[in-house]
């Protein structure tokens, strides 16, 4: 065993010229410059992970905000192509019913709807209705070349206008879709009868002025 001497104690080595005292202030200080400069670089790695988490984050939410336009787009496209499927079908369909409900028509008109005809005849009308099927043209109306087909024409004195004068078959709409126009007899002015009532005017003025105007009471 070695025995030790009472009284020395082992001491750092110190370069020469220095005094014992001077060594451990200088490892404090290496100490502390080296641990800033580790802190700075952690600092540093973490800001640029924030920065790479912070991007893919704005992708992925533009990504999504893309996907949820491109749904939006495709459900109202969708919407509106099964929308027009139904007006197309619903149209074919009360076309083809069209000449049942002229029978109506005119069984009604003869007094012929009676019974369990009319009841038959009124519960088809409903469905149609319900359906969408609307009916137009009413004589005394301005003819309308977009909804009224004219089958008969002729002149009349007491109108200023093309006018529906009879309803030969009425017409069908469903919404702003004319499935059939309204089929009329039409009356226009007589010719010449707006110049013949100005000229009677002009001679009836012509005979008041050579008379002096017009007898007075």
């Amino acid at each position: 065993m070695t025995e030790e001497t009472p009284g020395f104690e082992e001491k750092p080595d110190v370069p020469s010229g220095a005094t014992p005292d001077d060594a451990e202030p200088k490892a404090a200080s290496s100490e502390e410059a080296a641990a800033p400069a580790g802190d700075g670089n952690e600092n540093a790695g973490l800001v640029a992970q924030l920065d790479q988490a912070r991007k893919a984050l704005d992708e992925r939410t533009a990504d999504l905000q893309r996907l949820q336009a491109e749904f939006q787009n495709y459900r109202r496209r969708v919407e509106r192509d099964r929308a027009a499927v139904k007006e197309l079908a619903n149209a074919n369909l009360l076309t083809e019913l069209l000449p049942v409900l002229d029978d109506i028509g005119r069984a009604r008109e003869h007094g012929e709807l009676v019974g369990g005809f009319k009841s038959v005849a009124e519960s088809l009308e409903t469905v149609v209705a319900k359906l969408g099927l609307q009916q137009f043209g009413k004589e005394g109306e301005p003819f309308d070349p977009t909804i009224h087909e004219a089958l008969m024409h002729s002149y009349a004195p007491d109108v200023t206008e093309t006018t529906c004068v009879a309803i030969l078959q009425p017409g069908y709409r469903i919404g702003e879709r004319t499935i059939r126009p309204a089929r009329v007899a039409v009356a226009e002015p007589q010719p010449g009868a707006q110049g013949t009532k100005a000229e009677g005017a002009e001679d009836k003025a012509a005979d008041d002025k050579e008379s002096g105007g017009p007898d007075e009471g």
